[in-house]
């Protein structure tokens, strides 16, 4: 089941990690040993979370770097189908016989 608008993973970080342990940029950014810069344009939605920040997330916070990479990919999944409204109506299904998904 698709999600309705899914937050920006830069929300999660914010709201759900860093507001209850009082952490502002600096002290992430330190912690992460990453820039500043890099962490207000995450929190402010300017990027996304790449595979370094999801490893370096992590293990800051004990989770797994694969619950970020999946947040941003629903979020990005969801902006590509409803905002850029990326029009697929003349692309052909091409299936495998017998196989509806080759990729799992």
């Amino acid at each position: 089941m698709e999600m309705h608008n899914p937050p920006h993973p830069g929300e999660i970080l914010a709201e759900l990690y860093m507001q209850p342990l009082g952490l502002n940029i600096k002290e992430l950014a330190n912690n992460l040993h990453v820039d500043r810069k890099t962490i207000s344009r995450l929190i402010n939605r300017h990027t996304g979370i790449t595979v370094d920040m999801a490893i370096r997330l992590a293990k800051a916070f004990n989770t797994s770097e694969k619950s970020w990479l999946g947040m941003q990919q629903s979020y990005d999944i969801w902006k590509a189908k409803h905002e850029h409204k990326i029009d697929i109506s003349l692309i052909k299904t091409l299936a495998m016989p017998g196989n509806s998904e080759i990729l799992s």
